[in-house]
């Protein structure tokens, strides 16, 4: 098949649909369109796909995107950004002892020349950029496209430890892995990619100073186990009804926010007294940030958002869903509904049943900033103890 048809079939069935290109203007969308067309026909496959994410992200929406990570090959180095710093996460074994170092160059190219270059390429908030980027970091082709390098053999990452030494990683940019391997299509922060949560809810009850709930991800492909488990939690909260509450909806990148409603019931219900903290970063995404939200709008004061701003605002373009593209391998990510929990409003895509939870959050602020460096146990557990202790002080 030629990849043409990849692009004849995002013409079709995702520009007409996806209600967010009515803010581009038609000679934008043209200019687009027509560089992605003369890419397929050169049957240049990792330009073409570069120039789909061009395309895709002009209406700034980052639920509407192209998903490369199937259909291209990466270095073998998983980047993350944690806060504001791009770290190195895993990576093959020859290079496993920068791992944990932030990266500072690729050719000489500070970090933060490379990042403003790959802004075209990206939608969103620019936390969700912050999220989606690293990968155009290891893929050679777009490391090229970007002008990092020149199609030579090798290439060069700096990447400094916490003490400041300096590791100098040098890679044959022949030497690749499936983009999958090392970057997930919902990319959730994990240093193993292919992490997967065990469950939808994890309960930890610190006794007299409250409960610590987990709640990783809305996804879920049973349809029951998601709703079963929301429905245990709800039930539990509601037995300790003025217990402090601290939720961890981090790395929660979505799913079903309509699932959980009977969490937020009886949090809401509870006494009036209940002080509860949530705890996000930038890769809490679409359903977790619509459940932050409505809890917020639920309980006001009483709710205290920490740590870092979220992968989206609260306006935006979702539902929709993934189209696979067969001839290049890559997916297509598109919208179809009207979110606005900021000021309430809703238009003729929002569906029925979305449109009657919608609410004005107005703006989310942060009441404490706060990222996370460290996946050990203890040092969770005590910072899980501070929290809740200062939500009764």
């Amino acid at each position: 098949m030629l990849i043409i048809q990849d692009l004849e079939q995002i013409v079709r069935k995702v520009l007409p649909t996806d209600p967010s290109f009515r803010s581009v203007r038609q000679e934008e969308l043209d200019n687009a369109i027509h560089k992605a067309r003369q890419e397929a026909l050169a049957h240049s496959s990792d330009e073409f796909l570069l120039s789909l994410m061009s395309l895709l992200a002009l209406p700034g929406n980052g639920h509407t995107r192209l998903i490369p990570n199937d259909a291209i090959s990466v270095l073998p180095l998983r980047f993350v950004t944690i806060g504001c710093a791009v770290r190195l996460v895993d990576a093959a074994s020859d290079f496993s002892e920068a791992i944990g170092g932030e990266l500072l160059s690729i050719n000489g190219v500070p970090l933060r020349e490379i990042e403003r270059a790959t802004e075209t390429f990206l939608a969103g908030t620019q936390q969700r950029k912050r999220v989606i980027g690293p990968i155009l970091f290891v893929w050679p082709s777009a490391l090229q496209r970007l002008g990092i390098t020149s199609g030579s053999d090798m290439i060069e990452y700096r990447v400094s430890n916490e003490s400041g030494q300096i590791s100098e990683l040098l890679l044959n940019a022949e030497n690749v892995v499936l983009g999958s391997t090392f970057y997930p299509r919902n990319e959730h922060g994990k240093a193993d990619a292919s992490w997967s949560p065990e469950t939808f809810v994890s309960i930890k009850d610190f006794g007299q100073l409250g409960l610590l709930m987990v709640l990783p991800s809305f996804f879920d492909t049973s349809d029951t186990d998601l709703s079963n488990e929301i429905s245990e939690a709800a039930g539990f909260v509601r037995s300790r009804p003025g217990a402090p509450l601290l939720i961890d909806v981090r790395g929660n990148t979505g799913g079903s926010f309509l699932q959980t409603l009977p969490l937020i019931d009886a949090i809401s219900e509870g006494s009036e007294e209940r002080k509860v903290g949530l705890l996000v970063d930038k890769f809490t995404f679409s359903a977790a940030i619509v459940f932050v939200a409505i809890l917020k709008y639920r309980i006001g004061e009483r709710l205290a958002l920490i740590g870092e701003e979220m992968g989206d605002g609260l306006t935006f373009f979702a539902e929709g869903g993934i189209i696979d593209l067969c001839s290049s391998g890559a997916c297509v990510r598109y919208s179809t509904a009207f979110h606005d929990w900021a000021g309430g409003r809703i238009d003729l895509t929002t569906p029925s049943e979305i449109a009657e939870e919608i609410v004005p959050v107005g703006k989310l602020r942060l009441d404490r900033r706060f990222v996370a460096h460290s996946d050990d146990i203890v040092s969770q557990d005590q910072f899980c103890r501070d929290v809740l202790e200062s939500l009764t002080t």
